[in-house]
């Protein structure tokens, strides 16, 4: 398997290199191996090996495990991925959800998957990764859950702060307190109506098109194979591999 196919461009780098720690004045270490760090860890969310076959050339496994906790800890890849979608396009905002296996490993450990955003569903152990998009469909909130969980329930928590013109999602979106939630926000709702519906609320059919955009995205992301498979036990960790991944997305 090549590492530098996994490894990020020189306009990539150059991208990030100044939101990252290590910079003079930071407390700590340099940043004189952020790349090499930041290329070992992409490695890791591209290839979904363990960290114990991380190639030699990005140093001790055991150190870079470390270092990526206490940057996922920190919010390092938070902020990352929220400096890169200061640029988004808010004329549609979309939102939707998908589930990802949680590997065995994942649940182990003191504590168990408690808290974890982790849980039973049809596919057994999953998370729920619920995700925002741009009018191009590019990722810019996510919100872990229980795989169990339902999709409306975490919207409100997608949709805030943000302003866009109208908010594209499935009927398992449609729900009159999400409908006038959008509506309050001065947004228009472009969700089909539940079956269950006994009328049938009318909604942009052209405008709903556009939400192929965001099933697009996940199957983008699902290229990071840690982010198609969960491995880490602790959620933080694993949506700091979100974040990464989403940001390889915003770089292209």
């Amino acid at each position: 398997m090549s590492a530098k196919r996994y490894e990020l461009s020189q306009v990539q780098w150059e991208r990030i290199a100044d939101l990252l720690p290590g910079k003079a004045g930071d407390p700590g270490r340099t940043a004189a191996d952020n790349r090499l760090f930041v290329n070992g860890v992409l490695w890791v969310l591209r290839s979904g090996a363990h960290w114990c076959d991380l190639p030699e050339r990005y140093g001790r496994w055991k150190t870079l495990h470390k270092r990526f906790s206490r940057w996922s800890k920190a919010g390092v890849w938070d902020r990352v991925f929220a400096d890169l979608i200061k640029d988004r396009d808010n004329q549609y905002l979309m939102i939707d959800s998908t589930l990802v296996r949680a590997h065995q490993q994942a649940a182990t450990g003191k504590g168990g998957p408690r808290n974890q955003a982790l849980g039973r569903s049809r596919g057994g152990l999953t998370t729920k990764i619920h995700m925002a998009a741009d009018t191009l469909g590019r990722p810019i909130r996510f919100i872990l859950t229980a795989g169990q969980s339902g999709d409306a329930l975490a919207a409100p928590a997608l949709l805030e702060g943000f302003r866009p013109r109208a908010v594209l999602a499935d009927k398992a979106y449609d729900s009159n307190a999400l409908r006038q939630l959008i509506a309050d926000a001065g947004a228009q709702a472009v969700i089909p109506s539940n079956r269950t519906r006994k009328v049938l609320i009318a909604h942009d059919i052209e405008a709903y098109r556009a939400r192929n955009r965001i099933e697009r995205c996940f199957s983008k992301l699902k290229h990071f194979r840690r982010f198609a498979t969960r491995y880490d036990r602790r959620a933080i960790h694993f949506l700091g591999f979100v974040h990464l991944a989403a940001a390889m997305i915003w770089m292209r």
